[in-house]
């Protein structure tokens, strides 16, 4: 079904990455600034994920052997900077996550270019490197994303969710490799209910989740195509559902035929097969369209 899959390493069925956003507390102070104080349960659930959690999944890692991405805020790093050491100290990649998980499409472009570069200051003095990935707060990349990211020197973005394979991403300035996901590879939907963030979904148990992110596991082994989740600490970090995601990966190794890879991995193996010329990937021009379109009228306002 996937007319041009990338042939990965060593024969490999399929390439697999595990990805983490250490939101920690950021979205809280971001969506109540005026009283995240206050709001004490929910700053005690989310610094869940750097206080406890980070130290359980990078111990679960190196039991298993395999490397992951963790999307890491500027902020969260700044705050957090002993679970990042931790990161660093298990092998695996740090990557960019903005700085207060802010909204990357709801500001200009001198706006996103500033926290752009306010969390690459932050990540590259904790980790002494400048990240190499990105993944949008939210998912809201914008239309001056990628210029952005060119022009800081990123290798991959890990946003956008339209393909089943690394492809290119273009604009103006140049081109980007992409790691597409997919929103049922996320936890929030089956895990996260709390008013204070906005989500208030019914808590799916670890067998149910599993069973989703499994699904997409087998399609993509059979087809030769490219696995990525987005989880969080806070969330599938707590021991059920952690279990759970160890009960994963080990299943994904028993299958065989799997390249386990961080982001920055999978991105520089496709790059460096479309500079070989032995792959040609799919391209997408951003942004996709440039105001409205024209074929509703000036006066056209939608219902509500």
């Amino acid at each position: 079904m996937i007319k041009n899959p990338v042939p990965w390493p060593n024969g490999a069925r399929c390439a697999v990455t595990f990805t983490w956003d250490m939101d920690a507390d950021s979205m809280l102070h971001l969506t109540h600034p005026n009283d995240a104080d206050t709001r004490i349960s929910t700053n005690s659930m989310l610094k869940y994920g750097p206080l406890i959690a980070v130290e359980r999944i990078v111990d679960m890692l190196d039991e298993l052997g395999i490397k992951n991405t963790f999307f890491v805020p500027g902020w969260c790093a700044e705050r957090y900077p002993q679970a990042v050491k931790m990161i660093l100290k298990g092998g695996h990649e740090v990557a960019h996550h903005g700085y207060l998980h802010e909204y990357p499409n709801m500001m200009t472009r001198d706006q996103e270019l500033y926290w752009t570069k306010r969390g690459i200051d932050s990540l590259a003095t904790i980790t002494g490197k400048r990240p190499r990935g990105y993944r949008a707060p939210w998912y809201r990349f914008s239309k001056h994303s990628l210029e952005i990211l060119l022009g800081e020197g990123f290798t991959y973005d890990c946003s956008l969710m339209g393909d089943d394979n690394p492809h290119l991403i273009r604009c103006s300035k140049g081109d980007l490799i992409e790691l597409p996901g997919s929103i049922q590879l996320d936890d929030w939907p089956q895990y996260v209910h709390n008013p204070d963030v906005d989500y208030m979904m019914s808590i799916m148990p670890p067998r149910h989740a599993k069973e989703v992110y499994m699904a997409e596991f087998e399609a993509k082994w059979q087809y030769n195509g490219f696995w990525v989740n987005c989880f969080h600490p806070f969330v599938s970090g707590q021991l059920a559902r952690l279990m759970a995601v160890k009960e994963m990966i080990l299943e994904m190794k028993a299958k065989g035929g799997v390249w386990f890879a961080t982001g920055e991995q999978v991105a520089a193996h496709t790059r460096k097969l479309i500079d070989a010329g032995t792959y040609q990937p799919r391209v997408d021009d951003l942004p996709y369209y440039t105001g409205r379109i024209p074929e509703f009228p000036a006066s056209y306002m939608p219902a509500g």
